[in-house]
């Protein structure tokens, strides 16, 4: 039997483990059953995933004795709205699913947010698993219990907390990725290095191209990045404190997100964290908290990669710095006003900024926005 890595998130009586390498999509009923005996449960999936996995899902649920009905919603950042909310909820109580039954995410990073949402809110709570079939997802998404659904106000402003009760993350389920959304989750995996593991970022910069095309490096990446938030939650699961450091990049992701309307063939999640990493670096520099050289450093190896590390290189229109900025002030990190930002003193070395000048965001954003 391959080897599987476990990596356990510690919250108490609530802790639940992360299992990651090839062949769990076969083994999920098994796993499951072993932790939640006697469920039903509610498989949500999307049209993509759908075609490669539900069968061989669906089928390794039901030779474990999980008796599942399963729904599958369009692919795409677009789908995690109140009306496919309102379809998944709906769904799951009209298969009479109970409170003690489970709610399984079978997708990236949209539908676990999705499924997550809608298990914490059904019935007032119900057990969630998530099966992350995304690098994105394996590394983070499906990772800490966040989950929620984006508005024309911005990205993930509704939501709850629910952790799963377990996470299975195929390593050869990513063998099926297109190659932009495996590179757009790498971008998630360099942030683990930038935030607080130096020496993990340095060997992705050796290592990257044996991350790309699997074996043991890409489950070495994967669990170390599960390993960094798993600490992380586990200190702060409702991200009152440091946990806020895993939205590094993410300020002005988020912002370049909504600015494009959520349209993945502009934009996806990762590659929004890729430009927004590299943002916060060069705005970290410009307030004298960081070297040119290790925003040189971020900014080649994101490239190395094939990621996008500027504004202007997001194909299309965008909104002027004035409406960049309104977008980031919708971000869930303001308090009462204030701007608070993920910065950088270096490479590993990421810190929480608070009320940072308007101005500065401001200044920065013409800089950066100006075409040419």
């Amino acid at each position: 039997m391959t080897e599987i890595t476990k990596v356990e998130v510690g919250l108490g009586e609530r802790a639940y483990d992360i299992l990651i390498g090839p062949g769990l999509a076969g083994r999920a009923g098994a796993e499951i059953a072993a932790r939640l005996p006697g469920i039903r449960a509610a498989v949500v999936t999307d049209a993509n995933v759908a075609a490669h996995h539900l069968d061989t899902f669906l089928s390794s649920l039901g030779a474990a004795g999980i008796e599942a009905v399963a729904i599958t919603l369009p692919a795409g950042e677009k789908t995690k709205n109140f009306d496919h909310l309102q379809e998944v909820v709906d769904f799951i109580l009209a298969a009479r699913l109970e409170r003690g039954d489970a709610v399984i995410a079978l997708g990236g990073g949209v539908i676990g947010d999705l499924a997550g949402f809608a298990a914490g809110i059904a019935r007032r709570g119900m057990r969630f698993v998530q099966v992350p079939t995304s690098l994105l997802a394996q590394v983070d998404s499906s990772v800490g219990g966040k989950t929620g659904i984006n508005t024309g106000r911005g990205k993930n402003l509704v939501g709850v907390f629910h952790q799963p009760r377990l996470v299975l993350a195929d390593t050869g389920m990513l063998d099926t990725l297109p190659e932009r959304e495996f590179r757009a989750g790498y971008a998630e995996v360099a942030k683990y290095g930038l935030i607080d593991r130096p020496d993990f970022f340095a060997w992705l910069e050796k290592n990257w191209r044996e991350v790309f095309s699997g074996g043991p490096a890409r489950t070495e990446a994967i669990a170390e990045s599960c390993r960094a938030k798993a600490e992380m939650v586990a200190r702060d699961e409702l991200e009152s404190g440091d946990r806020a450091l895993l939205n590094l990049g993410h300020t002005f992701g988020h912002a370049l997100e909504a600015a494009t309307g959520y349209d993945g063939a502009r934009l996806v999640h990762g590659e929004g964290v890729a430009i927004g990493t590299a943002l916060a670096h060069r705005f970290s520099t410009r307030l004298n908290q960081a070297s040119p050289d290790d925003a040189a450093r971020v900014e080649a190896h994101l490239k190395a990669v094939g990621l996008p590390t500027r504004i202007a290189d997001i194909p299309g229109s965008l909104p002027d710095a004035a409406g960049l900025f309104d977008y980031i002030k919708q971000d869930k990190k303001v308090s009462r006003g204030a701007l608070t930002f993920i910065l950088t003193h270096g490479v590993g070395q990421a810190f929480i900024a608070r009320d940072v000048p308007a101005s500065e965001v401001m200044a920065f954003l013409e800089e950066e926005n100006r075409p040419g």
